[in-house]
């Protein structure tokens, strides 16, 4: 899937994955793409309820060593 922005969230643990891709999302227009690497178990769950509540979309989710979740900006 092609994204505008990769973040590198791994290694980072709750709330930081969250803290980093709203700043990412902030530079980025809307319907453009931020994809993010995360190793946060939580990662998941917790972007889906974000990016909910923040009118983004979850494009698409490789869950794996590394979590990798597709974000469109609404």
């Amino acid at each position: 899937m092609n994204s505008t922005k990769v973040l590198d969230a791994k290694g980072l643990a709750c709330p930081m994955p969250i803290v980093r891709t709203k700043k990412a999302m902030n530079e980025l227009a809307t319907g453009d793409v931020l994809e993010v690497h995360a190793t946060d178990k939580g990662a998941k769950a917790d972007m889906s309820a974000w990016a909910k509540s923040g009118g983004h979309e979850i494009l698409q989710v490789e869950e794996g060593e590394v979590i990798k979740i597709w974000i469109k900006k609404g």
